[in-house]
């Protein structure tokens, strides 16, 4: 067989498994830096609500003008009719007629987003520490840009239309079943204090997808990957039965997810950088929180209290140890010998 005629047989799996090596190369992202070994729960912990309060905040005060919204939400029926797209009407009328699938629509809606998230950012700093800030980074960067979409595009949501578009608010339908108000999915009496026109993108689904790609690269089992795979999928169909979110806004959310994914490296580097920057600003609190507990410098020198220069050190019972080498040379801490 000629050279001509192998070619065709080693190209082909190349083709197939490239698209997959590039999806595992991106979402496998690594603190190679180094950094992560330094990072501490309650450090972690203040930065993550710090992030979530702005990005509540950004809501409220990105609410823009109604009639601006509405049009936004007609625009998107208009696209989406051009391009033959009608998931949200027959999903609609599903969990408006069976309370049995819109009861626990809407309790997913409500809940899952709150709990499924923080669930997996504490089990990746424990369990996945290399993985974690990254992750992490990827989660905030990709909100700060879903952020900005609710700033720059208001968009009323299907349930708010007016009824000729023929949607059903199924978590006022059921609102007696649920904590929420017939208003929003925020508790009974908090619906004013909810951004109600913050439809696209859907970061329900982009933060469910951030789930589902966690689930599925660091997951040992295949339950893990299951869910992976069913948790960003059903969270689709629930924002689109609830009457929440139009396709297309699943569709930014996703796409919101893949930018925040791309900026990611640059994030960190720049958090590196900045990071580089202060401790080089402040060298005293970052070298005593950096050498506490240890005055072991490298190969086995060490420095004793007021001791400028290290000294190797090395024990009595050690090769190549002098006879008459004075107890203290065996390091800090050792006992004296009795004279």
């Amino acid at each position: 067989m000629g050279e001509g005629d192998r070619m065709p047989q080693t190209d082909a799996p190349r083709t197939g498994t490239a698209p997959r090596a590039r999806f595992r190369r991106w979402t496998d992202l690594r603190d190679v830096s180094g950094a992560h070994a330094r990072l501490r729960w309650w450090t972690e912990l203040p930065l993550i609500l710090l992030v979530y309060a702005s990005y509540s905040a950004g809501r409220l005060l990105a609410r823009g003008d109604t009639s601006s919204a509405v049009d936004h939400g007609l625009e998107i029926l208009r696209i989406e009719k051009v391009l033959h797209l009608n998931a949200e009407h027959p999903l609609n009328r599903l969990f408006t007629r069976e309370a049995w699938l819109g009861v626990p629509a809407d309790f997913w809606y409500a809940s899952l987003h709150y709990l499924v998230t923080p669930v997996l950012l504490v089990w990746l700093f424990r369990s996945r520490t290399a993985h974690y800030r990254a992750a992490r980074t990827w989660l905030m960067t990709s909100t700060f840009i879903g952020l900005i979409g609710f700033t720059l595009l208001p968009t009323c949501p299907p349930r708010l239309l007016s009824e000729g578009h023929g949607f059903v608010d199924t978590m006022a339908q059921y609102s007696s079943y649920g904590w929420w108000g017939g208003e929003a999915s925020a508790p009974r009496g908090m619906g004013g204090m909810t951004n109600q026109y913050a439809a696209m993108p859907s970061l329900h689904v982009g933060w469910a997808l951030w789930c589902g790609v966690m689930l599925w690269r660091h997951g040992r089992t295949p339950l893990a990957r299951l869910a992976g795979v069913a948790y960003p999928l059903l969270t689709t169909i629930v924002v689109m039965g609830t009457a929440n979110h139009y396709f297309l806004d699943a569709v930014a959310g996703a796409a919101v997810m893949g930018a925040g994914l791309l900026l990611t490296p640059v994030v960190m580097r720049l958090a590196d950088r900045a990071r580089t920057r202060l401790v080089a600003r402040f060298p005293r609190s970052a070298t005593a929180s950096g050498t506490t507990g240890s005055s072991i410098v490298s190969a086995g020198c060490q420095t004793s209290a007021g001791e400028r220069i290290p000294r190797q050190r090395e024990s009595r019972t050690g090769p190549g140890a002098e006879p008459g080498a004075s107890p203290t040379d065996a390091g800090d801490g050792a006992p004296a010998a009795a004279r």
